[in-house]
Order: C-alpha cells, then sequence, then structure tokens
C-alpha cells in the first residue's frame, strides 16, 4: 500500500513505516502531484449532465463515424438508439458553446463534450435528424395502432346493432323495471338509463337474498332453457312429447323441468360475450388517441418537412431525398385515414346516441364509454350464470338451500327503482336499426 496516500485519504498512519539508519522512520520525499498527469479535462455542460450524457454514449456501444454516417444517409440507427440520442441533445445556448470551442483544445473535452463536438461539428443539423428519423421510426406502429382502433370500434358498433340475446336482456330489465314501478308515473318507461346496468347488482330484492340483476339474468336463462326444450320437442313425435309431459308432471315434474330449463339456458347465455369479443376491445381504447391521433401526425410530418425544406443543396444529400420520400408517402396516408376516422366516429356517436341519448353531447370524450359500461354489464352477466351454474351443481349433490334447490323460482320482490334509473325520453329497444 502507499502509507502515504492512505494517511492522506484516511487519516491512518502506518506502523510499518520504513525504518532509517538509525531505527527512526523516515519520510519519503513525496512526489510533485502535478507530474505524470494527464491534461485536465474541460467539461461545458453542468457536471452531472456531462456524467449522465457520457454513461448514455457508452450504452450506444457505436463509433461516432458510425452515428454520423446514418444522420448523413436518413437510415440505419435502431429507434432505442435515435431515442437515447433524442434524449441527450443540448440546449441551444450549449450547442453553441460547443461548437464554438477552440478546435486546438477539442481534444482535451470530456468524454460528453467531446462526442457533441465532433457531431455538431460533423452534422450541424444532426438533432433535428435525429428527431425526424426517431419520429419515422415509430410513425407505422402508431398509425397501425390508429387503423386497428378505427376497425374495432365499427366492429363493436356492427356487435350492438345485432338484434339477439342482448338486446332481451335490457327488454327483460325494463320490463322487470317497469314492473316493479307499477302504479307510479315511472311504471310506464320506454328506455332506461343505460349506465344503470352497472347498479342493478346493488338492487336487493326485500329480503335482502337476491339482486335485480340476478333475478332478470336467471329470467333469461330460463327463457332460452325452454326455448331449447320447445325445439326439441318438435323433433320427436307427437306421443313421445306427450308422454313425456305426463312424466314431469306434479312438484317433482316442474322441478326437473325447471332445472332443464337452466341447464339448457346456461350455455346460451353465458356464451353471451364471446359476440362481444369487440365491445369489449372498444371498451380498452382512449379517446384522446383516437381524435387527436392524427392532427398531432399531422403536426409533426409538417414540421419535418418544413426542416426538410430549409436543408440546401450539399446540406440535404441523401437524408433530404429518405425524408422527402417519408413525407410525401404520410401526407398521403393522413388524407384518407382521417375520412376513416370522421366516417367511423360518426357510427360510434349514432350508436351511442341509440343506447344513451345526449350521452356525449356536452363532454365529446364520454363518446366511448358505452363501451366500458356493455363490458362490465357483460362481465357482470357471466358471473351471475356462474353463479347459476354452482346452485344448480349443489342442488344435484344435494347441499343447496331450499329455495335454491326449488330451481329459483321462489317469488322475489323488490322495492320501487330510484327516478333516475327509467326514463320515458329515450329511444325504445324496439326501434329500428335504421337510427344507427
Amino acid at each position: 500500500f502507499d502509507d502515504d496516500l492512505m494517511e492522506a485519504l484516511f487519516g491512518y498512519v502506518a506502523t510499518n513505516k520504513r525504518k532509517g539508519a538509525a531505527g527512526e522512520p523516515t519520510t519519503p520525499s513525496k512526489p510533485d502531484p502535478q507530474a505524470n498527469q494527464p491534461p485536465q479535462q474541460i467539461f461545458l455542460l453542468d457536471p452531472r449532465k456531462s456524467q449522465n450524457v457520457a454513461i448514455v454514449l457508452r450504452s450506444l456501444g457505436l463509433p461516432r463515424q458510425a452515428i454520423v454516417d446514418s444522420l448523413l444517409l436518413g437510415k440505419g440507427l435502431q429507434p432505442d438508439t435515435l431515442e437515447k440520442l433524442s434524449k441527450i441533445a443540448p440546449t441551444s445556448e450549449e450547442q453553441s458553446e460547443i461548437v464554438s470551442h477552440p478546435a486546438d483544445s477539442a481534444s482535451r473535452l470530456a468524454d460528453a463534450e467531446s462526442f457533441l463536438y465532433d457531431l455538431l461539428t460533423a452534422v450541424p443539423t444532426a438533432f433535428q435528424r435525429i428527431d425526424a428519423m426517431l419520429f419515422r421510426s415509430t410513425y407505422e406502429s402508431e398509425m397501425l395502432t390508429l387503423k386497428q382502433n378505427l376497425q374495432t370500434l365499427e366492429s363493436a358498433c356492427k356487435e350492438l346493432r345485432n338484434r339477439g340475446l342482448f338486446f332481451k336482456l335490457l327488454e327483460a330489465v325494463l320490463k322487470a323495471g317497469n314492473r316493479m314501478n307499477a302504479g307510479t308515473a315511472r311504471g310506464n318507461a320506454q328506455a332506461f338509463n343505460l349506465t344503470s346496468l352497472r347498479k342493478l347488482g346493488d338492487v336487493k330484492s326485500t329480503d335482502g337474498k337476491t339482486t335485480l340483476l340476478y333475478f332478470v339474468v336467471q329470467e333469461v336463462v330460463r327463457s332460452e332453457g325452454k326455448k331449447c326444450v320447445l325445439n326439441r320437442d318438435r323433433s320427436f313425435r307427437r306421443s313421445d312429447s306427450t308422454r313425456r309431459d305426463k312424466t314431469m308432471a306434479g312438484d317433482d315434474g316442474k322441478e326437473e323441468r325447471e332445472s332443464e330449463y337452466l341447464t339448457l339456458g346456461l350455455p346460451v347465455v353465458g356464451g353471451l360475450s364471446v359476440d362481444f369479443t369487440n365491445v369489449k376491445s372498444a371498451a380498452g381504447i382512449e379517446y384522446e388517441f383516437v381524435a387527436g391521433c392524427c392532427d398531432r401526425l399531422s403536426v409533426q410530418v409538417e414540421k419535418i418537412k418544413q426542416f426538410v425544406g430549409s436543408l440546401s443543396g450539399a446540406d440535404g444529400g441523401e437524408f433530404k431525398e429518405e425524408m422527402k420520400g417519408f413525407v410525401e408517402g404520410a401526407e398521403e396516408e393522413l388524407k384518407v385515414i382521417k375520412g376513416e376516422e370522421k366516417r367511423v366516429m360518426e357510427i360510434v356517436k349514432r350508436t351511442t346516441e341509440y343506447y344513451h341519448a345526449g350521452a356525449a353531447k356536452d363532454r365529446p370524450e364520454n363518446l366511448l364509454q358505452l363501451f366500458v359500461v356493455v363490458k362490465d354489464f357483460l362481465n357482470s352477466v357471466d358471473q351471475v350464470c356462474v353463479e347459476i351454474a354452482r346452485t344448480l351443481q349443489k342442488k344435484r349433490s344435494g347441499t343447496a338451500s331450499p329455495s335454491a334447490a326449488a330451481g329459483g323460482r321462489s317469488p322475489a320482490r323488490f322495492a320501487n327503482l330510484p327516478a333516475h334509473f327509467l326514463s320515458d325520453t329515450s329511444r325504445t329497444s324496439s326501434e329500428s336499426d335504421e337510427e344507427f
């Protein structure tokens, strides 16, 4: 160890210092601190920023000349490399100070400053080129995402236009609501607030044993199961059907019949979500992205177009030709996609107005909330179907409660629904598809 260095750094006094001829410790001559030291590095950036830039540069693993060549050509750098380079861009003041640094002392610049000096000396517009190339590298993926979102939204609207089991569930909700509010001013509603679908599970029966959601889903399951039985019986001879009806007469027969209805109806209602895969996907789409993507991309393309146009002759070179081709193609594509966006969003608007009139009148960002509400409702229906299936399984094993074992047909009473639940001003679920 260098005892003197340890003492200077840590205040440690060595016990085994060399002895002189008389047995006394000798004090070796200290070397000149200025001797054999490399020239002091020059920092033009803030020390912390300079250090961070140097770390980023080491992570690139690319020689400086390779980066310079790629910027002159307008291609050859990976998106992650471009992103890292974009993040170390100096401010205009820092850039001016770096490029105006005397060339005779450039070799003494610190790593970060040395890289920026070489880069900006070779390509004065280096970071504008980096930003343009970075945008081009992400443009295709953003455009693809936008196209997929528009396609999903259109398909989701198409799924909601199909008058099938989903409409039966909505009609059952409306019927149940009117039945509960019979004799009141809200007992003859033509429609209901679609957001109320989320609250069906909160409406409890008077005895607290079931919910309006469970009741409605179970009734639709039973109805679909009964339809399956009727269709099946039509394929049998009349004598077989008559014999079967006699066999299922009485309380035991009724219980068996109710269980059969539920058993056959569960796969039908439980598989409803499969028909609404696009609706569920649309629920995850952000309105801000769809509504603002084209405009944002157009602004960036125009910015690059102006930058490329400012490059003259030798300054532009192959980079100018490379980016010019990209700009022309992007402008054409954006014109087409803007028209497609307008068409699809008009379909979404009509669909939203049909199901929930005025939902997005003052707040356009609510335009896609329809898909979120329907998704939540379908998930709730799936959960109820699972609960019904469990009840049937317990019944078969003899562990169900008396009311559940009776096929779930015990009377259920509900209090009146709140005023905001039903509406007599919205469209009914039986109007023409031309409203879409």
